[in-house]
């Protein structure tokens, strides 16, 4: 009853309270996931047009970009115009935040992320992407059973600084109304997935959240242990890749309702699977997914059904600091355009294939989630402008830090030695400060290494 009132009753009058429309802008999206793409074209067309317009007369970045093509806002008719526009790479979306920035609308929020490559970046966008994003990712979750007020278990990463004890009570209640609950994947050893195991019996989550090796790697215990006692939970995953045998690992574990989900903390959710498990839909009214291969004069193209290209995305309603064209650091495959048969018209797009995160292993040889160190060096962007984390051959773990010219404070580095101690326990562990990380021949800074033994 309780999930019945706060999906229809509590949680939609509180976001018309904080006069966010949320739950408007779901039903719109419910209703144009199934447009005809006359309609959908239409819609896309006139965001885009004043995507680019605003950005082209408030924006001293683009200004200057379509300036220098001979480009005006008038040259962008429909989607398909999107490729006459200027690429964004993350090096110079991270030096033209600034630049980006445009007077109005305000910015709504602002956060950092250290992305595929390792560098940092600020994202801001305005209080409008925020409320698209919000529903989009609301959207995308229902495809695979998680709605609002339904229990859901989250196996997620903990911050390498806690908040405040004032915003984690906040927080706490805030999960505790949604019924939401967070479980550290951190590491991941037969004691650690006993307890997560011990809470879904605990707790009866109506779905799982998680990356996809930490679901995984649960999966596999509970299948090794012979523990399922549930019928089917649905599983919606993101972050990492999962491959073929860790999706049959996860039904075996949890039922045939698994859901992939592609996403990052520049534009949340931007692909979802439908309930015929085939391909990604576009989150197509929020922004343009474009996957592209580059050209030996350096232009680009759209990548043919069937090849892997790099991952663009135009955010179509970030006007505070416009993202356009901008390359994620991602790989995913081109498929050809066809309808699905869940009805949806959304365009689809295959498995994206550059974010396969590395396993570490703690002291005990118990897996370890290489995305950890993502997620510390969110918090720590201000004193480095990359990492690398090594684990060798010998399990040491070396991580490699590019300082800004003030170096790395010794409060920092407190701040990483418990970290990585709390989580790699038993390792030998040292941080290494270099001038420059290497990248691969592919222009990749690798995040994560692991060392393999030659024979």
């Amino acid at each position: 009853m309780y999930g019945g009132l706060l999906e229809h009753v509590f949680y939609p009058s509180w976001e018309r309270i904080r006069r966010r429309p949320t739950f408007p802008l779901l039903r719109q999206l419910q209703r144009s996931e199934r447009a005809s793409a006359d309609e959908l074209e239409a819609m896309r067309t006139g965001f885009l047009r004043r995507l680019v317009g605003h950005a082209y007369e408030n924006t001293a970045y683009y200004r200057a970009a379509f300036d220098a093509l001979d480009l005006h806002p008038q040259d962008i008719r429909s989607v398909a115009d999107v490729a006459k526009l200027p690429v964004l790479s993350r090096a110079t979306a991270a030096l033209s935040v600034g630049e980006r920035t445009a007077a109005w609308p305000a910015v709504a929020v602002t956060k950092g992320t250290s992305g595929s490559t390792g560098e940092p970046l600020e994202v801001r966008f305005s209080a409008e992407s925020r409320h698209w994003r919000d529903a989009t990712r609301w959207r995308g979750f229902g495809w695979g059973g998680y709605r609002m007020g339904r229990k859901a278990m989250h196996l997620w990463g903990l911050p390498a600084i806690p908040p405040p004890p004032v915003q984690r009570v906040k927080l706490a209640l805030d999960r505790k109304l949604r019924r939401d609950v967070y479980v550290s994947c951190m590491v991941r050893s037969d004691e650690a997935l006993r307890a997560m195991v011990d809470t879904i019996r605990r707790e009866r989550p109506e779905a799982m959240m998680g990356y996809a090796q930490a679901l995984a790697d649960l999966a596999r215990y509970i299948n090794r242990e012979g523990l399922r006692d549930w019928d089917t939970i649905p599983v919606i995953y993101g972050a990492e890749r999962l491959w073929q045998h860790d999706r049959d690992a996860l039904e075996q574990a949890f039922g045939p309702a698994v859901f992939e989900t592609y996403g990052c903390r520049e534009f949340m959710l931007m692909g979802s699977e439908c309930e015929v498990h085939d391909g990604l839909h576009e989150s197509a009214e929020n922004l343009i997914v474009e996957i592209l291969i580059a050209q030996a004069d350096g232009s680009y193209r759209a990548a043919r059904p069937g090849e892997i290209g790099e991952v663009a995305i135009t955010d179509l309603h970030n006007l505070a600091c416009p993202f356009i064209r901008y390359f994620i650091g991602d790989r995913a495959l081109a498929r050809t355009p066809s309808p699905c048969a869940c009805g949806r018209t959304l365009a689809r797009f295959g498995h994206v294939d550059g974010r396969v995160t590395e396993t570490l292993r703690d002291g005990a040889g118990n897996p370890v989630e290489g995305i950890l160190f993502n997620i510390l060096f969110t918090q720590l962007a201000a004193c480095a402008r990359q990492f690398q984390a090594v684990q060798r051959v010998d399990g040491t773990v070396v991580l490699n830090l590019v300082p800004h010219a003030d170096g790395i404070p010794q409060q920092a580095e407190t701040t990483i030695r418990n970290f990585v101690g709390q989580h790699m326990r038993g390792v030998p562990f040292e941080i290494k400060v270099l001038p420059e990380i290497p990248l691969t021949k592919a222009g990749k800074l690798r995040r994560v290494v692991v060392e393999r033994a030659t024979t």
